[in-house]
C-alpha cells in the first residue's frame, strides 16, 4: 500500500469524526497491509478509562472482518494482566502520582514473557504475568504465534523510552480526563469518589498525576502513529497520523 493511497489518507490525516465502524475498518486494512509475511506489533495507549481495551478489542473484530481470520493470525494482550505485585506498587505510598508511573507494570517481565518473544520471531509467548486480583505472579503455558500475526497490546504508558522501539504502529487515545472519571465511576461502580475527583484536580491524585508524569516524560501523542479523539462512543475523529512510526517496514 503506498503512503497517500485512499486508506492510508483517510486513516492518517486528521479530519472530522466519522463513525466508528468505518475507522475501524480502514484502520485494519491499512495494518494489515504491513509487514506481510511478517509480525506486526500494534500499541493501543491512552489513559486509565480512555478505552484502550474496548478500542483493541474492536480492531481485532475489524482485522478478522477484513481478512484476519482467512489469513493472519489476530492474538490481543493486555498490560494489566503484567502489575507488579502490590507491596511494590504501592511501595512510594497508595497516593503516590510517582507509583504510580513507575511502579504499576513490571516491564521486565513483560518484556521477557511478550515483547522479547514476539519481536525475535520466536513461535510461543506467554500473555499473562500477575493476576491483579489474588497479586499471584504467573506462569502460564505458552501461546502460538504465526510468524505473520498481528498482535493488538492495550495498555497505560505504551510509549514510555522502555517500550516505544517495540512497536511496528502504535495509537494513542486522547479523551479528556472529565470523560474518562465518568467512564471509570461507571466501569467501576466508584460514583464520585476520591479518584474521581482527583481527576479534575491534576497533579493531586495518584492517577491522573501519575498519567501527568508521563506525558511530561514521553510526549506520547507525539510518539504515536496515530491519536484519535474517543471521547464519543459511537464516532472516531483523528487528530494527528503520520505513519512515520512503521520501524520495520517490508
Amino acid at each position: 500500500m503506498q503512503p497517500h493511497d485512499p486508506v492510508t489518507r483517510q486513516v492518517l490525516h486528521p479530519h472530522p469524526a466519522r463513525k466508528r465502524n468505518a475507522v475501524m475498518s480502514d484502520l485494519a486494512v491499512l495494518l494489515l497491509s504491513r509487514r506481510p509475511g511478517r509480525r506486526l506489533l500494534v500499541a493501543v495507549d491512552g489513559v486509565d478509562g480512555a478505552g484502550k481495551t474496548t478500542f483493541a478489542d474492536d480492531l481485532a473484530v475489524a482485522l478478522s472482518s477484513a481478512g484476519g481470520a482467512a489469513g493472519r493470525q489476530i492474538l490481543r494482550v493486555g498490560t494489566d494482566d503484567f502489575h507488579h505485585v502490590r507491596v511494590v506498587r504501592h511501595r512510594r505510598g497508595r497516593c503516590s502520582p510517582e507509583g504510580f508511573w513507575l511502579d504499576s507494570y513490571n516491564l521486565d517481565q513483560f518484556t521477557e514473557y511478550v515483547l522479547a518473544p514476539l519481536a525475535s520471531g520466536a513461535a510461543a509467548f506467554r500473555d499473562r504475568g500477575h493476576d491483579l486480583s489474588t497479586d499471584a505472579v504467573l506462569d502460564p503455558e505458552p501461546v502460538m504465534a504465526a510468524k505473520d500475526a498481528v498482535v493488538l497490546i492495550d495498555g497505560l504508558f505504551l510509549h514510555r523510552e522502555e517500550l516505544r522501539h517495540y512497536w511496528d504502529f502504535s495509537v494513542f487515545l486522547d479523551v479528556p480526563f472529565d470523560v474518562t472519571a465518568a467512564r471509570m465511576a461507571a466501569r467501576d461502580g466508584t460514583g464520585t469518589g476520591p479518584r474521581q475527583a482527583g481527576v479534575l484536580t491534576p497533579g493531586k491524585d495518584r492517577y491522573v498525576g501519575g498519567q501527568q508524569l508521563y506525558f511530561a516524560a514521553a510526549n506520547p501523542a507525539a510518539r504515536a502513529d496515530l491519536v484519535l479523539d474517543n471521547s464519543r462512543a459511537d464516532t472516531l475523529r483523528v487528530i494527528n497520523g503520520s505513519g512515520a512510526g512503521y520501524r520495520k517496514q517490508g
